[in-house]
């Protein structure tokens, strides 16, 4: 898991231009990163591509917290 948390991590910092040191699991994605919607969907085709999953369209609206989406992506490739 720690390998999902860091690669997840990685994906949002580098997309949104942000300090990977300063993103934990209770980071909110919309708020403490002012991701908006296009960010949000350009981050969930980041997460199904680098996974190779698919997150289901009524879970990625419940994506809010950085740990919201490691749990999903664990989900996913279990």
């Amino acid at each position: 898991m720690a390998d999902t948390k860091e690669r997840v991590i990685k994906i949002i910092a580098d997309q949104l231009g942000k300090d990977a040191t300063e993103i934990n699991e209770k980071t909110d994605i919309p708020n403490d990163l002012g991701a908006d919607s296009l960010d949000l969907a350009e981050l969930l085709i980041s997460f199904e591509e680098e996974f190779n999953i698919n997150i289901d369209e009524q879970d990625a609206q419940n994506l809010v917290t950085v740990g919201d989406v490691i749990a999903a992506v664990s989900k996913a490739t279990n």
